[in-house]
């Protein structure tokens, strides 16, 4: 094998153009891992706001990270400002866009771009009923030459790497050659990395969760892929879970991305990023001090604290106090008097999970520079 490169997580936006391949992504964290992209938490609805990123760049200072998808027409017809909201912390940082009109698609894209986002997101992989009937989302696939025109006008918008999340296939339209044959489209018309989601959906019969759980994974077929589109980032997606699995993956592809496993254990993402990059990695404890008070600052501004101590529940995932940990939070008086009772609680978990007692939330974290070195 080569010798292991640094990692970096800077802005692929400061490094490429876009559609272009990004620059080392040949393998910059280990072998077989793309640079920027080696590590990502996957778009969660529901999941994935502001508030839950800035928590995963304090517990991973490299891993990219991704807002929930949002629709092009919630951009040019809602309230814009609060969408594209996001702390400077947060880089890198990717908007995940859902929308199949390549018009509204370029407009969107430049809406991000200006709001200071480092990559614009397609999503071809939601397969919920919503999303079908809007006609984007996974059920795209079906549609290679629209998704081709929409990456190209994402390309002619913004000057970011423009990248597609997808499937594996959608219903019986699951044949390798069909998966290649879009592949082929999409890098044409300009993509810089798909990341692809190792399952195929089923658009009638299965609810998105179903989707997310019962088609068989098959990573088999993201290798093939890699494999013959050897020049091109793929970062795989689904069902990992463990350490282990994800560093299986070096020199099979150039990325994972971890979803629901990384929502429920957040400091997975942190375990990871100083295997792949040696990044020091900060303790539950300490992450949870400076969340602290980046929620005091939050509220402040009136954001309430469930919105952001919702997130906190897998801090201690399989870890000795869990379940008192939930508890906890499941009781948080709604004031600032709710942070108080966090630490406090924080301060009687088992020794091993201690923060410092001297840190009580008060200052303002330092932002976290979204590198190793």
């Amino acid at each position: 094998m080569r010798p292991t490169p640094r990692c970096s997580g800077r802005s692929a936006a400061s490094e490429t153009g876009a559609g272009r391949v990004p620059a080392g992504a040949a393998g910059a964290n280990m072998p077989g891992m793309a640079s920027s992209f080696g590590l990502s938490v996957a778009p969660m609805m529901e999941r994935t706001d502001r508030h839950f990123r800035y928590l995963m760049r304090l517990v991973s200072p490299n891993a990219r990270l991704y807002t929930e998808m949002i629709t092009s027409q919630a951009l040019l017809k809602g309230d814009a400002r609060r969408l594209l909201a996001f702390d400077a912390a947060e880089h890198p940082v990717a908007i995940q866009l859902g929308g199949s009109d390549p018009a509204a698609l370029e407009s969107a894209a430049r809406l991000a771009a200006d709001a200071g986002y480092d990559e614009v997101n397609l999503n071809v992989g939601c397969p919920s009923g919503r999303v079908q009937a809007g006609d984007f989302g996974a059920k795209l696939m079906l549609d290679p030459g629209r998704v081709a025109d929409c990456v190209a006008a994402l390309r002619g918008a913004v000057d970011l790497p423009v990248t597609v999340k997808t499937r594996i296939g959608v219903d019986e339209h699951d044949d390798y050659e069909i998966l290649r044959g879009f592949t082929a489209r999409i890098v044409e018309a300009g993509a810089a990395v798909l990341i692809v989601h190792a399952r195929k959906a089923w658009l009638k019969g299965l609810s998105p969760k179903q989707n997310r759980e019962i088609p068989p994974l098959d990573y088999p077929r993201v290798y093939r892929l890699k494999r013959d589109f050897g020049e091109l980032p793929i970062v795989i997606n689904g069902g990992f879970t463990t350490e282990r699995h994800v560093l299986d993956q070096i020199g099979k592809v150039d990325g994972v991305m971890l979803g629901r496993s990384a929502y429920h254990d957040p400091m997975l993402i942190g375990r990871l990023d100083r295997r792949l990059c040696g990044s020091a990695g900060p303790a539950e404890a300490d992450v949870i001090g400076r969340y602290a008070a980046y929620m005091r600052s939050e509220l402040s501004h009136g954001t309430p604290l469930k919105a952001m101590s919702r997130h906190l529940v897998g801090l201690f995932a399989n870890r000795p106090g869990a379940r008192r940990w939930r508890r906890c939070l499941s009781g948080l008086s709604p004031a600032p008097e709710g942070i108080d009772e966090l630490l406090a609680a924080l301060a009687s978990m088992p020794t091993g999970t201690r923060y410092n007692a001297g840190f009580t939330g008060d200052a303002a974290p330092s932002s976290p520079r979204g590198m190793c070195l």
